[in-house]
């Protein structure tokens, strides 16, 4: 009887793994989908280029902002609850962005599925915790993280897919579906667990910081059409920035801050969270900024961008555990340094592939982008706590993941703005003159959101060829910023994380800092 009791509950665990990982999975999959489908949703549905940005960046903003949100109420209102009602909003929310009938309607939704997103993943994450113990548990991470890398490396292939066999839409009945599979066979069997100890939520950071975001992403977004010195622009900005500096000022006052920004002291601790910031402008950017070159500009179909972004997204799939296994004769800091110097390589063998030109060159890059990113990728979330005392390392961990979240929200609208400022400028130097500015500005937003239909459509005379070249060259300089950008990655990490200390350091000095 014992032995049956404890076969049924290894079986219970393993499918309450296998019902989180489905909604880690589904993540990467909305966040990828929405990127491959824009231009399909924009052909069908129409909207501004402000509206088709907002389909990646609504997600990605409320996810980012409310993640560690999440994780506090998961442990004051127990994880079982959140978990439920995150996966329940989020199979809704996909089922209704399905029979969205209007871009703006699409963007509403995506938001609110981000905020679904971090509700599941930050309880279901903790609710692994209390199922799993010691190195089953360290696995049931491991599993947990490889999921989330599939979603990233399939997802473009399988969106594309979907797209080609039915619709958009599509996409987004296929996770609700997920969805479902999750709640039906997770629910049933997972726990209720709380934090005795939990101290609730921090309201006025988590507010101040969630409202920083948005107006700055928002400002961000606006700046292409309005321009940058418009009162819009410059009043989002400046508010952000003021609600940035009220933030600050909230967490180092209050009892239980969001963040605890007193770890920001430890060098090392700031050189790990330049780990997500940096892999955010040389691989996550680019997952969401090639399918809108390879299907909006070069004209490439929806599964064949898919395939031939496996080249950039699979070596996710492996790079990551060998370079978990390589850290033990090498610092992890000159790994991940390393890999960010690899990654430039191939972002400037991207920057010289030309539109039109055979895809060999252009897979070889996108493998060195892949292969250079992951080896921080696998690297970083050990770093995280192991920079700093250990009886601290959960809200070094809860900061981590908020920078690389957050930060991918933020680097996705800053890429797509400056690339969109270095469209019009080209443009600008060809129809200056004879065009309102009003349009040329539209016209290069709508086709860096891959809506080449409707920019042709825009400036009358101003042919597709011309737009492609603009473009072409506007990618270029961008890949170039990129580069520097992880060059520079490479060089703070290479200076605060190359050298291996013992975990014990920063705990025997942590009186003196703090």
């Amino acid at each position: 009887m014992t032995t049956v009791s404890h076969q049924q509950g290894a079986r219970n665990k393993l499918l309450i793994l296998a019902a989180v990982c489905l909604s880690a999975l589904v993540l990467p999959l909305s966040f990828t989908g929405g990127a491959v489908a824009t231009p399909a949703i924009g052909r069908d549905l129409g909207g501004s280029p402000v509206a088709l940005t907002w389909i990646t960046n609504a997600f990605m903003l409320s996810f980012g902002s409310l993640l560690m949100a999440a994780g506090a109420l998961a442990d004051v209102y127990g994880r079982k609850r959140l978990f439920s009602f995150g996966m329940l909003l989020f199979t809704a929310a996909s089922i209704a962005q399905s029979l969205a009938p209007s871009v703006y309607w699409l963007d509403g939704l995506r938001a609110v599925q981000g905020v679904a997103g971090a509700a599941a993943l930050a309880s279901g994450s903790a609710s692994l915790a209390q199922e799993f113990e010691g190195h089953a548990r360290t696995r049931a991470y491991s599993v947990l993280g490889t999921t989330f890398g599939i979603g990233l490396a399939f997802g473009p292939l399988l969106a594309g897919a979907l797209i080609e066999a039915f619709n958009w839409r599509a996409i987004f009945v296929f996770t609700a579906l997920i969805g479902v599979i999750a709640m039906v066979f997770g629910l049933p069997r997972m726990r209720e667990s709380r934090n005795p100890d939990a101290t609730g939520l921090d309201w006025p950071g988590t507010i101040t910081f969630s409202a920083m975001l948005a107006l700055f992403t928002f400002g961000v977004i606006q700046a292409p059409e309005s321009g940058w010195d418009s009162p819009l622009v410059v009043g989002l900005l400046s508010a952000s920035t003021l609600l940035l500096g009220l933030f600050v000022i909230i967490e180092r006052r209050v009892k239980h801050p969001m963040l605890d920004l007193t770890l920001l002291r430890f060098p090392r601790f700031i050189g790990v969270q330049m780990l997500p910031i940096g892999t955010c402008f040389c691989y996550i950017v680019l997952v969401v900024m090639l399918p809108l070159r390879f299907i909006g500009v070069e004209g490439l179909s929806e599964i064949d961008a898919g395939l031939l972004l496996l080249a950039l997204s699979a070596p996710m799939l492996v790079v990551p555990m060998l370079a978990a296994s390589m850290a033990r004769f090498v610092s992890a800091g000159i790994l991940s340094g390393i890999g960010f110097l690899i990654a430039a390589l191939g972002l400037h063998g991207l920057s010289l592939y030309n539109v039109g030109e055979p895809k060999a060159a252009l897979v070889i890059a996108m493998l060195l982008i892949g292969i250079g990113t992951g080896l921080p990728w696998g690297l970083m979330d050990g770093l995280s706590v192991s920079v700093v005392p250990k009886e601290r390392a959960g809200m070094a961990a809860g900061i981590f993941n908020t920078v690389r979240v957050a930060g991918e929200g933020i680097a996705l609208a800053v890429v797509g703005a400056v690339l969109t400022s270095l469209l019009h400028t080209d443009l600008t130097g060809t129809v200056a003159g004879s065009v309102d500015a009003a349009l040329i500005a539209e016209t290069a937003h709508r086709v860096t959101t891959g809506d080449m239909a409707h920019a042709l459509n825009t400036v009358p005379g101003l042919a597709k060829e011309r737009l492609v070249q603009g473009y072409a060259t506007a990618f270029q300089y961008l890949l170039h910023i990129l580069t520097g950008i992880t060059l520079a990655s490479a060089a703070v990490v290479l200076g605060l994380l190359s050298k291996d200390r013992a975990v014990t350091q920063p705990q025997k000095t942590a009186p003196d800092l703090l």
